[in-house]
Order: C-alpha cells, then structure tokens, then sequence
C-alpha cells in the first residue's frame, strides 16, 4: 500500500471549512482528521487544501500549437507545455477544446484538430501528462463541414463533452453587429468590403446548415451518451431548443434571461472565470457576476486563461455575492466534474481521487505550492 499524510491543511469540504491532517492510499483520500493526529507527512503550515480543479472548457492549448500566424509547433510538445500549465494552475482534470466546423477565418483546420487529439492520446498512454486530459468536442454547426470533421472523432472515447455552437453574426455571443465588427476586422484585418461579404456568407451558411447539423451530431451524442453543451444562449427559446436535444450544459449563455431559463430547468450553468476576474464579459453581454447575485450560476471555466480558474474561485468568496468558500471552490471542483459524469473527483471526501492543491493566498493573491493526482505530486 502506499500511504501519505498531508498534515495542518485548512481543507475546503463541502459542508464548511476544516484544519486537520488528510490520509491518503493507493491514490485516493482515506480519512479526514483532526489537526495533530500525525506528526509524519507534508506539513501545510495552514495553508489551503482544495479539491484538483475540474476545467470543461479551456482552447488554450492552441495557443501552444499555433503561437504565430502560419508556425505550427510539434504537437506532442504543444500538448506538454500546455499540460504544465494547466497543472501549475491547480487543475488535475481538463477537457482540452478541440473545434471542428471551419470557415474562412480560421487558421486551423480539422487535421489540425485531430493531431493535437492524437497528441494527447500518446502522452497518456507514455504517462508524460501532469493532469487528467479528456476531450471537448467544439462543433460550429453553421460551417458546411462540421459533420465531416465530427466524424473524425466519433471512435475517440476521450471526447466525453461536445458543445453545439452557432457563431452566426446578428445573434448570441454577437447580438451586437459593432462587438462582431470589432472581432472579426481585428482579428482577420478585412477590409469593410470584405467584412460585409463575410457576414452575408456566415449568415447563408446558417439557414442552411446550422437546423440540420444541430439535430445531426445532437442524436449522435445521445446514442454514445456523450455530455452536451449548448453555447450562448441568448433566449428563453436557445435554452427550449437545448432542452429538446437532451444537452445538460449551458455554456457562456449571454443574457441574464437565458442564464435564469437554464438553472431553472436543471442544467449546469457555465460562465468564463474571466470574466469574473475582469468583471464583465469581453464581448460586452452579461456579467458572471451578475449570475452569481442572482442565484443562477453553477460553474466556472478558465476558458483562455487557466490561472483564472483558481484566482476566480477566492475571488467569488472574498465578494459580497454571499457566497462562501465552499460553495465558491465547489463551481470549479464538484460541479464541473458532475456536470461532465465523473463522479470520483472534485470533492475532499473519503473514497474519493486524491486530486489535491495546496494553495497559500498572499494578499489575495492564490500562489499554488503543490499539486496531487491520484496522491502523486505533478506540480
């Protein structure tokens, strides 16, 4: 057997807050005790001890893959920079973005796609990875070729999440046609001319596709039980239309209506951990924020940047949103792993993955000063 102790640690449970020793066997939490039961073990000298952070949501690995316009770096060694990344950001469990469903602007492509995903399968299977890697499947159902590109993944059993997207100018994440404008001719330099262009083209592409494929991979999750998440949702009807295809995960939705709609009905609401940070959306729509006064907000995802996952979750409970750290530590940690079906993490409890961050907060200030998976040290 092999045993560890983690001693004087303030660990965040989810029924409060308890400074006491952790047990840890042959990767997983034994026991809870009280605070000197074990003079043998790491001492925490008080600090913080928090669940691994479960991030659904995060394209941050392109940026390792694609860091200039036209270089492409080795796949595998984008995939371990990366990786240390997200593990010296406390998160133990990611769901890596990969899209599919392309159109002009893009500087990627499928096959791009699915060398990252085979990048990752190797670093699994040679056990180079410091946290756990699942696939997040990012289908652009407007984009003629978005069910081909699904397909090149349909006999990958690490896509457990796929979200349906729509990046349709004139709705959802782009209600504002100027916040479109602001994007896309700053991020691709076209011209007026050709920014007009591309939106009727973006626009045509919509009526024609996005019903169709929508319903088309929809009903191929449902038959492989892969989790579903709806993107932007803007409307009382987005959230319906979501409900209508079993999805169970409302993604960055945009309005407070929209976000009122979705936790109403049952789904996990998810919103940008930077937005948090920032105080409100970059796109201009609704402030996560706002969602946590309300009431209505479930989970977080470092989205772009994977520090923010853990900045947000102190930052959430130092705020006069009324939530306290447990509940705050639990939307990066239990409700994103329920929400995905992994039912052995994100909570400090006996049976349970000993997925663990030690974290000493200095001013604020979250400094990570180690990480565990499965009660090994990664960071």
């Amino acid at each position: 057997m092999n045993e560890m102790v983690l001693r004087n640690a303030r660990m965040v449970l989810a029924q409060g807050v308890h400074q006491g020793d952790l047990a840890l066997r042959d990767g997983l939490i034994l026991d809870i005790g009280e605070r000197g039961r074990s003079r043998s073990g790491v001492d925490f000298e008080g600090d913080w001890l928090i669940p691994g952070l479960v991030e659904l949501h995060t394209d941050h690995l392109e940026g390792h893959y694609a860091p200039r316009p036209k270089v492409r770096w080795n796949p595998a060694i984008a995939v371990q920079a990366h990786d240390a990344q997200i593990a010296s950001s406390g998160i133990t469990t990611v769901f890596d973005a990969l899209r599919v469903g392309m159109d002009e602007d893009a500087n990627l492509g499928v096959s791009d796609m699915r060398a990252l995903a085979d990048a990752i399968a190797e670093g699994r299977q040679r056990k180079r990875l410091r946290a756990d890697h699942f696939i997040h499947l990012r289908c652009e159902v407007s984009a003629p070729d978005v069910v081909d590109g699904f397909a090149q993944f349909e006999r990958d059993e690490r896509v457990r999440i796929v979200s349906l997207m729509d990046h349709t100018p004139g709705q959802r994440q782009f209600v504002s046609m100027e916040a479109y404008r602001v994007y896309y001719q700053g991020k691709t330099g076209m011209s007026d001319a050709q920014f007009a262009a591309f939106v009727d083209r973006r626009r045509s592409q919509a009526e024609i596709w996005s019903d169709k494929h929508r319903k088309a991979i929809a009903a191929a999750c449902r038959d492989r039980d892969i989790v579903m998440a709806s993107h932007d949702d803007a409307t009382v009807d987005h959230v319906s239309e979501a409900i209508d295809h079993g999805i169970g995960l409302a993604e960055f939705p945009t309005t407070l209506e929209a976000a009122k709609a979705a936790h109403a009905a049952g789904m996990t609401v998810l919103m940008g951990a930077p937005n948090v940070v920032r105080g409100g959306s970059h796109s201009g729509n609704v402030s996560a924020r706002t969602l946590i006064a309300e009431g209505t907000l479930d989970a977080l995802s470092s989205d772009y940047i994977p520090f923010s996952l853990i900045q947000a979750g102190f930052m959430i409970a130092e705020g006069d949103g009324g939530i306290d750290l447990s509940r705050a530590i639990a939307m990066v940690t239990a409700n994103p792993a329920a929400a995905a079906g992994l039912t052995d993490r994100g909570v400090i409890a006996p049976g349970k993955r000993a997925d663990l961050v030690r974290v000493h907060l200095d001013e604020g200030v979250p400094v990570v000063r180690g990480v565990w998976r499965e009660a090994v040290r990664v960071a």
